[in-house]
């Protein structure tokens, strides 16, 4: 697409020339007074004027630390921000940015100031007059008057009063004090009371049931900023932050393959790269993760920006658009406005180190995660391949129905880096349904199919996952999950009070379209036979087994635009009757990243079956 996307993005000025080439194209799409973004059509749950603002404000998480690194890329674009950001708190200007209110989504977009604030702040605030810093401060001081919700929000404000503090303004200490002891304290009590967000071995979370990136790209991501920033200052507990995030860095690493793909799992997807955040922050804060070293957290950071960096998430003016693998608003939350996706940007704050520092020094190296990890924190089981070539995760217990796809976005029955997962467009038949990794039921004669929605209770051991759960009002179902290197066997014992129909979906795969009209609904192979279904080619290998209780195999062709990472998908599936009362279904379930077609389930697994 242009020189960032083809240079090899190994060294410092590689990252820089991609931020630069990433900014480029939105100079033109700045409003008259350079306060606002527009860079497409499309809303959110705030007004247009507040998306405008926030498409501006996020491009700074890119700004801030390549002025802070005093990379000569930022200087073409600073001019600009500098004039949003003057005409954007100046009341008496059409741009203006406005008066808040409680839980205010500017709230949220305040935080970046607050880091230039602090690391540029002869930039951010010596480059002002006296009147424009006034409006600045007056501006930035009013995330200080409202409330804000009880998540990693709370960051923003602290980021804004530490901001204050390193340019000599007034600084809010109870909310300061109030913010960090929240951030910082270890959680104990009443769900419904929650006053604080850390719980152990590393992570954090906005709520216990959401268990998801924001720990890394929020709660870390903001503590480390604070920790670089404070360090003097509050040295225990910036080293407490520190700590948190040494600890978790391994885990997290679990999370990616060997090609730098990040587990697509959870909400807010649309930030793409934002995955990779944690471990920028990482190397602004001078530390690495426990067992690691900057070679290997280099890796992590820069194989997932280039794996991002060839994808097609950019429309034909350059802007990054709503979507995962490609533009695709079915992924969205009511939160994502066009401008949203620049989120992703805070992946560059490793820029903020000058040449000379061992994260840029370092030869980058690989890193390779235990086969199987079992971290109850997060209530994953993560497997992968030898050669790393594939992440797959088994979950229970998380869900949180607040946003949009909920339950495909935490409640598959596995997750994977090479497939991704789909979303459901309509409900009524399994193509528009794309019930991958799910058991789908529906009352024989109904129309609407049902998958998991929460659990009532849920075990996860470093062997299986077992979880009950209610897809309807009169069926009750016990699955077991067990993992077997890239196979994985499911049962389910499933009482019904009616007769059901069933149908179980292992991974979707990419239709292969090479050497067929797009009118053609070919995959590369698929095999549809009474015991077992498969898809295989370039995309990879899916295929589900019947061992018990299944009547025939079909691949189903999902609607367009439902899977995350491609837009025309298949499903192998396995189809059944089921009669009122007490059944049972047994299946084995193969993944594999290339093209590897299997005949027969292996022995080691079948026993496994038999075990369950």
């Amino acid at each position: 697409m242009n020189e960032a996307w083809n240079n090899p993005l190994r060294t410092r000025r590689d990252m820089a020339r991609a931020a630069a080439q990433m900014i480029r194209p939105l100079a033109d799409c700045l409003t008259p007074g350079k306060a606002r973004l527009i860079v497409g059509e499309g809303s959110a749950h705030y007004p247009e004027d507040v998306a405008g603002m926030e498409g501006f404000s996020r491009v700074l998480w890119a700004l801030v630390p390549m002025l802070a690194g005093k990379c000569e890329e930022a200087e073409e674009f600073w001019p600009l921000w500098r004039e949003g950001i003057i005409h954007g708190t100046d009341p008496d200007h059409p741009e203006y940015w406005g008066t808040i209110g409680d839980y205010d989504q500017r709230m949220v977009e305040m935080a970046v100031i607050g880091t230039g604030l602090c690391f540029v702040p002869d930039r951010f605030y010596g480059e002002l007059t006296p009147m424009q810093r006034d409006n600045l401060c007056r501006w930035l001081n009013q995330i200080n008057q409202f409330d804000m919700p009880k998540n990693n929000w709370r960051f923003f404000r602290i980021l804004v009063n530490i901001g204050f503090l390193k340019v000599g303004r007034p600084v809010d200490e109870n909310r300061l004090r109030e913010d960090l002891d929240m951030m910082e304290s270890h959680y104990v009590g009443d769900l419904d009371m929650m006053e604080s967000h850390y719980v152990g071995d590393g992570w954090y979370f906005d709520y216990p049931t959401k268990r998801d990136y924001y720990t890394l790209w929020g709660f870390h991501y903001y503590s480390l900023i604070y920790a670089a920033a404070m360090r003097d200052a509050d040295p225990q507990r910036c080293q407490r932050f520190i700590e948190r995030a040494q600890t978790i860095a391994p885990r997290f690493a679990c999370w990616f393959d060997r090609e730098g793909r990040g587990l697509p799992y959870g909400r807010s997807l649309t930030y793409r790269f934002a995955q990779g955040a944690f471990f920028s922050a990482m190397a602004f804060a001078g530390v690495t993760g426990q067992g690691m070293d900057w070679g290997e957290t280099k890796g992590l950071l820069l194989r997932g920006l280039r794996w991002w960096l060839g994808m097609p998430i950019f429309d034909r003016g350059g802007a990054l658009t709503v979507g995962y693998g490609y533009p695709n608003l079915c992924v969205a939350e009511g939160y994502n406005a066009p401008g949203s996706p620049y989120w992703g940007m805070k992946i560059f704050l490793a820029l903020a180190l000058p040449e000379n520092h061992p994260f840029w020094q370092a030869e980058e190296k690989p890193y390779t995660p235990p086969e199987i990890f079992l971290d109850q924190q997060v209530r994953l089981l993560l497997t992968r391949d030898r050669e790393n070539r594939q992440v797959v995760a088994y979950t229970a217990g998380n869900h949180a129905w607040e946003h949009t796809h909920e339950d495909e976005k935490y409640e598959k029955f596995a997750y994977s880096t090479q497939f991704a997962f789909s979303t459901v467009k309509e409900a009524t038949t399994l193509q528009k349904g794309a019930y991958d990794s799910m058991l789908a039921v529906k009352r024989a004669g109904k129309c609407l199919w049902h998958e998991r929605s929460g659990c009532d209770k849920f075990q996860l051991t470093d062997q299986r996952v077992s979880f009950t759960w209610r897809p309807l009002e009169g069926v009750r179902i016990e699955t077991v999950i067990a993992p077997v290197g890239m196979w994985h066997v499911r049962r389910h014992t499933i009482r019904a009070d009616f007769d059901l129909e069933i149908a179980e979906g292992a991974f979707a795969v990419k239709k292969d379209w090479a050497g067929a009209r797009p009118c053609d609904r070919v995959s590369s192979a698929l095999t549809q036979e009474a015991d077992r279904a498969m898809a295989n080619g370039a995309y990879g290998t899916s295929a589900i087994f019947a061992l018990k209780g299944y009547e025939a195999g079909e691949v189903i062709h999902a609607e367009p635009n439902t899977n995350l990472m491609h837009p025309r998908t298949v499903i192998p599936m396995l189809r059944s009757h089921l009669p009122a009362g007490e059944s049972v279904l047994i299946c084995a379930v193969f993944a594999d990243a290339g093209d590897c077609p299997v005949q027969s389930v292996p022995q080691e697994v079948l026993r496994i079956a038999e075990s369950l």
